[in-house]
């Protein structure tokens, strides 16, 4: 258990960017072990003015890129990293683009970009970009090149991409290209893009939908394993309920669980447009399969009170999974498809909106994590009934056996007032899970507090966690902020900043693959406001603060 009567505040450190990052190839490297983090930093910030991210002693933040950095070959309204070029269109300001989960590649060539025979590099992050109005984009931050002019390339073509809300992204060895998400209801799914440019379409070499393999849903989360199998976690909210069902003045605002965890078994995993079968994971309790429950006259609270709900968030034991199949391309076609609707008709579990998952390092991509980010509301957090079905979110434990058919599911995590609203996830050693919060503007006035990074390790899950950061909030968002609790008419960005983007990798290894990792290297991205992207570094440990776990 941590100590938490022996952590003070000096054993945190506020942390201001550094200069940007010219070569990750150069840069410092990462140690984020427990020794390494300690005590970690003891609070959260306050929601008000614009505190520092806090971090422990040891690590410091190197500015990869900002929401205001131009792009090399800007196309309409899409002209910087993390602002839209629309505030003559706007009533307050830019929209905020919102630059979400990064991913780190190594390429062992020059990629290419608009520029003829200029060389990128070899070190490259890229990100899909949040935003509607048909104006989502993927960026490639080259971190070898110092030239600004040149650091930041746009990966879509085209004023509007015909994309929406792209939220999550991996790279997949298999196929050599890059997976991305969109967050977008019956209209979202995934695209597959290349790393390599091609200077006479002006755009990414390769730039294709695959939703009529694995469907149209709000995926968020996407992980390839060492098999070729693809992973997903859909993000998309339910039917919200009474917090007092009894009661029907009181809020509205418990969400019944909607939102499921696919994989993709490719016929082809080297060629993911040969289809497969998409499967979704179904959990059994006293032998019946929990499925979902719909919100009407006869379920008027849907599954939100039920008691499987309540076993399922209960630590200490575990229930059997397996996964069904709920389209399959040589049987039902590659017409596009609702991913949501054919995974209620075939029984699986649906869950309080996964953001991402991870797998364990070392364990043969057997056993992976997935946190369902809760009902960010603490008018259903604060109900003891909800709180105990993960109203402030969790994270789960899957451990799968033989033949990777099925296995056994735990709650690893549960949420409460303090760890909450769980979005991004990575692991930074064997045994080190980092998760990021997102806990949304509301919760942050509510709580007045602002977002942490917290690591846990998963070999003594009876722990409670160590900050590892407490995120601030810059200028803009602070502003941002006053815009929206003011209800300025017009007003479209976020308010208080989010810690996205958060990835432990070496640019090499296939996430999930046992460490060591000694050139890997940590991300996260400070969204909305600002929009800066950091490489975190540092972690010597050589301090005094008390040691977790």
């Amino acid at each position: 258990m941590i100590k938490h009567s022996l952590i003070s505040q000096s054993c945190a450190v506020a942390v201001a960017a550094t200069a940007f990052l010219v070569s990750t190839a150069n840069a410092e490297t990462i140690n984020v072990t427990p020794a390494s983090i300690a005590g970690g930093v003891p609070n959260a910030n306050d929601r008000r003015d614009h505190p520092p991210n806090l971090l422990p002693p040891g690590f410091s933040l190197r500015l990869v890129a900002q929401g205001g950095d131009a792009l090399e070959n800007p196309s309409g309204l899409i002209t910087n990293f993390g602002y839209l070029n629309d505030a003559s269109k706007q009533p307050v300001e830019a929209t905020k683009t919102e630059p979400d989960e990064n991913t780190y590649l190594i390429l062992n060539k020059n990629p290419g970009g608009p520029t003829a025979g200029f060389d990128y590099g070899r070190h490259f992050l890229f990100q899909g970009h949040e935003v509607g109005s048909d104006h989502a984009y993927v960026t490639r931050i080259n971190l070898d090149v110092a030239d600004p002019d040149r650091r930041i390339t746009l990966m879509t073509k085209g004023g509007t991409t015909g994309f929406n809300f792209i939220d999550g992204s991996t790279f997949n060895p298999f196929t050599g290209t890059l997976l991305f998400t969109q967050e977008n209801g019956t209209t979202g799914g995934v695209i597959e893009v290349s790393p390599d440019f091609d200077a006479t379409k002006g755009a990414a070499t390769l730039l294709r939908t695959l939703y009529g393999i694995m469907g149209r849903a709000g995926f968020e989360g996407i992980h390839p394993d060492n098999n070729g199998n693809i992973y997903l976690v859909e993000d998309t909210g339910g039917t919200k309920v009474p917090t007092h069902p009894q009661d029907p003045n009181s809020p509205v605002v418990a969400k019944n669980p909607n939102s499921f965890v696919y994989r993709l078994i490719p016929y082809n995993k080297a060629d993911l447009t040969a289809g497969g079968k998409l499967q979704a994971l179904q959990v059994s309790i006293n032998n019946q399969p929990v499925v979902f429950v719909p919100v009407d006259a006869t379920h008027p609270t849907g599954d939100v009170f039920s008691a499987n709900q309540l076993k399922l968030h209960t630590t200490g034991i575990s229930h059997p999974v397996k996964w069904i199949t709920v389209h399959d391309t040589a049987t039902n076609g590659f017409a596009s498809f609702d991913a949501n609707a054919a995974a209620k008709a075939a029984g699986a579990t649906p869950f309080k909106r996964p953001e991402n998952m991870a797998f364990l390092p070392g364990s043969n991509f057997r056993t992976f994590f997935f946190d369902p980010t809760g009902d960010t509301d603490s008018q259903s957090g604060s109900v003891s009934a909800l709180a105990a079905r993960g109203a402030w979110g969790s994270i789960f434990r899957v451990d799968l056996q033989g033949d990777l058919d099925a296995g056994r599911i735990s709650i690893f995590v549960l949420g409460d007032k303090v760890h909450n609203s769980f979005d991004n996830l990575t692991f930074a050693s064997n045994n080190l899970l980092l998760a990021a919060e997102d806990r949304g503007d509301l919760l942050h006035d509510e709580l007045n507090t602002l977002d942490s990074i917290w690591a846990y390790n998963v070999d003594h899950p009876a722990s409670d966690g160590v900050r590892f950061v407490a995120l601030g909030r810059d200028r803009a968002s602070q502003a941002d902020a006053a815009f929206a609790a003011a209800g300025t008419p017009g007003f479209q960005n976020d308010g208080d900043n989010e810690p996205t983007g958060l990835l432990f990798s070496d640019g090499k290894s296939l996430l999930g693959s046992a460490f060591p990792k000694p050139d890997g290297v940590l991300f996260f991205t400070q969204q909305h406001g600002e929009n800066n992207v950091y490489q975190v570094t540092g972690g010597t440990g050589d301090h005094t603060c008390d040691l977790f776990f």
